[in-house]
């Protein structure tokens, strides 16, 4: 006998919906016990707490709400059309997000996490939404990426060096291959209408179309909106790294900080990989690319160790808690 509508959402809602926040609680606390030299990362963190630039590390816990504050007001700009939203719940709808993301491959479990807070109806259009804010933030770091590639090739003075062990020629290839990407992506960005239509014209996807339609309703300025949110995270970001790593004495000039960063974020913006194994991917490829121009190496893994749980996993914390109390479905 098969349960009826009513008890399957009963049954998402109050079982399934708090056995994932517990078990996203748990793969989190799992992260962080898995951290390589976590002992020594704490205790560099600690000492912060009394050194006389603690002030640069609690502007960088500052910095993590108005991270995620631009990343609410973005959802809440692209849901204006759909489905509007307080700020608050977009606030924690992106918390929600991030939980789900850091269990997930290349974060797509984000997009789950986001719709919890939509109506049924709408979920499905929301994801599409979802993934023009992405794209937005791409664009951004692939950009930004790009001008990490010149410094680097402009500013090294030997051309036999390798960076995260490529080449100097690979290093130019890549920096061909983002740009062509930025501008493809860019064309695409302010032409949202051309995808829909080309999904149109194939029967296999046609259907689909009445999901991203309301891609259609995103003028220049709300696309300039949306890339200006992307933008003012990014520089929180790049900003929290060069303070945590003055913090840590990880020491070299901050133009050299600010453009080794933007490859490191681009860096983790094409590699695939799972997201909770992203802390260890993080310090492998910021230990490579801040080497370049530091030897400290333990102050560089605990700059991205106190990065990892300041933006992800206190965030995340607090979205598996919302996520215990959510309703997956509402009832009728």
């Amino acid at each position: 006998m098969f349960l009826s509508g009513k008890y399957i959402k009963i049954f998402f809602n109050y079982i399934v919906g708090p056995l994932l926040g517990v078990w996203l609680f748990y793969s989190l606390y799992k992260q962080v016990k898995a951290q390589p030299h976590l002992q020594a990362s704490i205790h560099l963190m600690r000492q912060t707490l009394f050194s006389v630039q603690a002030w640069k590390f609690w502007t960088v816990i500052l910095l993590a709400f108005i991270n995620w504050g631009l990343e609410a007001k973005k959802w809440q700009t692209l849901m204006e059309k759909l489905q509007p939203l307080s700020y608050f719940i977009a606030f924690k709808a992106v918390l929600s997000g991030v939980t789900l993301s850091l269990n997930t491959p290349n974060r797509i479990g984000e997009y789950g996490g986001r719709i919890l807070y939509v109506k049924e109806g709408n979920r499905i259009k929301a994801i599409s939404l979802s993934i023009a804010g992405s794209m937005s933030q791409l664009i951004i770091t692939l950009f930004m990426g790009c001008g990490g590639l010149i410094f680097i090739i402009s500013t090294n003075v030997s051309a036999s060096a390798s960076i995260i062990g490529l080449s100097f020629f690979w290093i130019k290839i890549l920096l061909f291959i983002s740009s062509c990407t930025v501008i493809i992506l860019l064309l695409f960005f302010f032409r949202l209408s051309w995808l829909i239509k080309i999904i149109e014209k194939d029967p296999a996807f046609s259907r689909y179309t009445q999901y991203i339609n309301v891609l259609e309703d995103f003028d220049v300025k709300v696309l300039l909106r949306l890339l200006t949110f992307s933008f003012l995270r990014y520089i929180v970001f790049v900003l929290q790294y060069i303070l945590l790593l003055q913090v840590l004495n990880v020491q070299m000039l901050w133009i050299q900080g600010f453009w080794i960063i933007t490859i490191l974020f681009l860096v983790l913006a094409i590699v695939p990989s799972f997201a909770i194994a992203d802390l260890g991917i993080r310090s492998k490829f910021s230990t490579e690319l801040l080497s370049f121009y530091s030897t400290n190496t333990i102050g560089i893994i605990a700059t991205t160790f106190g990065i990892w749980i300041i933006n992800l996993f206190i965030p995340a914390v607090v979205g598996s808690v919302l996520i215990i109390g959510i309703r997956i479905f509402k009832e009728k």
